[in-house]
């Protein structure tokens, strides 16, 4: 059974940080690309950041310079560490695990993140 946990989300002022954890399981981790994809109320998903199996990231304009995806195979988990925070950053993020060349691709069940005064 797979299973992306996301952890790390919460409540914090304008200019705070968070960092996001997403610990997966059932799967072999490395060959994965992971990304971290959020949803606002009343908007669609869209990407924040990815990291390819070879460590390539890219990022939505939005997030550039202040956010930055990592990953760490030993322990099956991918962080995005988000800097300068915005009100509009609040939405729920959702880790997301691609092996494209399989057709596999996995979501997590999401972490709320509210940027707030």
């Amino acid at each position: 059974q797979v299973q992306l946990v996301e952890s790390g989300g919460g409540l914090v002022q304008p200019e705070g940080s968070l960092r996001l954890s997403c610990a997966a399981s059932g799967i072999i981790f490395s060959p994965y690309a992971m990304g971290w994809y959020r949803q606002a109320p009343g908007k669609q998903r869209e990407l924040v950041a990815t990291i390819t199996d070879g460590g390539r990231t890219n990022y939505a304009d939005s997030v550039k310079g202040r956010f930055t995806i990592s990953r760490d195979n030993a322990k099956n988990t991918v962080y995005l560490q988000m800097n300068s925070l915005k009100p509009e950053d609040t939405a729920v993020y959702y880790c997301n695990a691609l092996l494209e060349r399989w057709g596999l691709q996995y979501w997590g069940q999401g972490t709320q993140v509210t940027v707030s005064s």
